[in-house]
């Protein structure tokens, strides 16, 4: 699979770390120039600078629509075109103790969230798309939502929403888009082991984090059927698939890297229910 992405240049928000770094180092590695696209300076300039020639840092607040539009014109200055837009970025909001009773809930993040999450996802899609109409057309976005925009639930209302809202939009853009030969494909991560998704806090030792994720795991597995956690990297080989020429047949699809958690109950029910009966007529 070497060199699946030549001649391409991305550009990945929220690059700086997770899902969106280890796409980074792929892409390159895959023959692409990329932009890492974040807020976070330090550490986006750092690993831009580790990817060598082939990428740059670039300063961007996706929920502000002029730093969308001057990503892309970074892209276009630096090296000479957009092909592959990676609407990656995202963020979760607060996680108050009772917040996940929505009679409780906090919903003062709810702009913060959907301006990010939504807002974001859709100044990435429609300047990408109007510059790849500008190279003639064709092209591939990618967006990032989550198992919650998939699986009602407790907690996170807000962000189950903006995720939802996302996964929708994507395939409204993906028709709005065919006629430019644009693809617009949506991953669904998991359990993925990122910082967004960490046990551990500022502060804490590194055995107090390995103790909470030794006891939290084995609830959260409890609904997954793979028992695994999921690695950036996982995230990084579906984006590699939806930019490359490899799924030039695909738009408007949603692509669950998740472990098998949207697929169903793990638990078999069925068979739970013909042991209980079993075990009643057994005793008569």
């Amino acid at each position: 699979m070497a060199h699946e992405l030549a001649g391409k240049v991305a550009i990945i928000t929220g690059g700086a770390g997770g899902i969106g770094r280890a796409t980074a180092k792929l892409f390159v590695e895959e023959g692409a120039k990329v932009i890492l696209a974040d807020l976070d300076v330090e550490r986006g300039e750092a690993e831009a600078a580790s990817l060598g020639e082939s990428a740059i840092f670039h300063r961007t607040d996706v929920s502000q629509e002029g730093d969308i539009e001057a990503v892309v014109d970074r892209a276009v200055s630096a090296f000479g075109g957009l092909h592959i837009m990676f609407n990656n970025a995202g963020i979760v909001g607060g996680m108050k103790p009772k917040s996940t009773r929505l009679i409780d809930a906090d919903l003062g993040d709810f702009h913060k969230i959907m301006g990010v999450n939504v807002l974001g996802a859709m100044y990435g899609c429609q300047y990408a798309a109007r510059q790849m109409v500008k190279q003639g057309g064709g092209g591939s976005i990618i967006n990032t939502a989550s198992i919650a925009g998939v699986t009602p639930g407790f907690g996170f209302q807000i962000y189950r929403a903006s995720k939802a809202a996302l996964i929708n939009f994507t395939k409204s853009a993906a028709v709005d888009f065919a006629e430019y030969a644009i693809r617009v494909n949506v991953i669904v991560p998991g359990h993925i082991r990122t910082t967004i998704s960490s046990y551990r806090e500022p502060g804490m030792s590194q055995e107090l984090a390995d103790k909470l994720e030794a006891t939290m795991e084995p609830i959260w597995f409890a609904n997954q059927p793979l028992k695994q956690r999921g690695q950036p990297l996982d995230i990084a080989n579906a984006a590699l698939f939806l930019g490359s020429d490899r799924s030039s047949y695909s738009t408007g699809g949603i692509i669950s890297v998740d472990g098998g958690i949207t697929a169903g109950d793990p638990v078999n029910h069925i068979q739970e229910m013909i042991d209980a009966r079993a075990s009643v007529l057994a005793a008569q």
